[in-house]
């Protein structure tokens, strides 16, 4: 108890019953940091919808921000009118979000989601089928693009996420951003600066929103760095030292995890 803020835990403690007697919370609130952090009022996502199917139903991880339920439902539509496919639908977060029991350090403020590489022309997946099939690398090797499961869809399917104006960034593998690079127009890169390199994520593409307007207890990311991502950033990846266990913006295992917000701390009573 050395370093708690008992001022600070007061006024967080009024804002959060303000919030609840002003019924402020009837709407979706994303609270704290996507990797420290809460949600309120979460929408479930419905499992099938127009250009999109959710996988793994057992995991239970189909809530999040309003705003998150319309880009997957707005993305969806887009890929079905311009594609004739279906996005396959990973993880969003818990119902109140917070620390899942795995997989995931972020997903904990209702403004994460995770989708599939994999374009799917199935009507609609089974039970079973939404829990045994497997996404597909888009690498041949560690350094490597697999050419015969890349495809140009999958470049449009990222540069249309990218133009929705709620999406803050989106993580790809190093290798999948290098190829992004490749392919650009010279003078239609822009988009390319939200494309994001980070470790894995060579099966599937992590979207991440802004904070929204209305969820003032949201605690935004640094902003993105100005250009398209393709220059010694990139590179960087591909060096030695990204290849490091104690590389930069790697989680060791003893990593201990921050409090939790002291406004989650009562919505999260229940399912931590």
């Amino acid at each position: 108890m050395a370093n708690f803020d008992f001022m600070k835990f007061k006024v967080n403690l009024f804002v959060f019953f303000l919030l609840l007697s002003s019924n402020t919370f009837a709407n979706t609130q994303s609270i704290g940091t996507y990797t420290n952090g809460c949600l309120s009022g979460a929408v479930e996502l419905p499992i099938d919808g127009k250009g999109y199917q959710v996988m793994r139903l057992s995991r239970n991880r189909i809530y999040g921000h309003t705003n998150l339920i319309n880009f997957i439902q707005t993305l969806g539509e887009i890929v079905a009118t311009q594609h004739g496919s279906n996005l396959l639908i990973g993880d969003l977060g818990q119902i109140n979000g917070g620390r899942t029991p795995s997989g995931h350090r972020s997903h904990q403020n209702g403004l994460d989601v995770d989708i599939w590489f994999t374009l799917s022309t199935a009507s609609t997946l089974t039970e079973h089928e939404r829990e045994t099939l497997s996404a597909t690398s888009m690498l041949s090797s560690a350094d490597k693009i697999a050419l015969k499961e890349w495809t140009f869809a999958h470049e449009q399917v990222l540069k249309a996420a990218t133009q929705l104006p709620e999406v803050e960034r989106i993580f790809v593998n190093p290798v999948i951003k290098r190829e992004l690079c490749k392919h650009a127009e010279p003078l239609n890169r822009a988009w390319l600066r939200k494309i994001r390199p980070w470790w894995k994520h060579d099966d599937h593409f992590h979207v991440r929103l802004s904070c929204p307007k209305d969820s003032q207890n949201c605690e935004h990311q640094e902003p993105l760095p100005a250009g398209d991502g393709c220059d010694e950033d990139l590179a960087w990846w591909f060096s030695d030292e990204a290849t490091k266990p104690n590389a930069k913006g790697r989680e060791s295992a003893s990593h201990e995890p921050p409090a939790i917000p002291a406004l989650c701390k009562q919505i999260l009573k229940n399912t931590i």
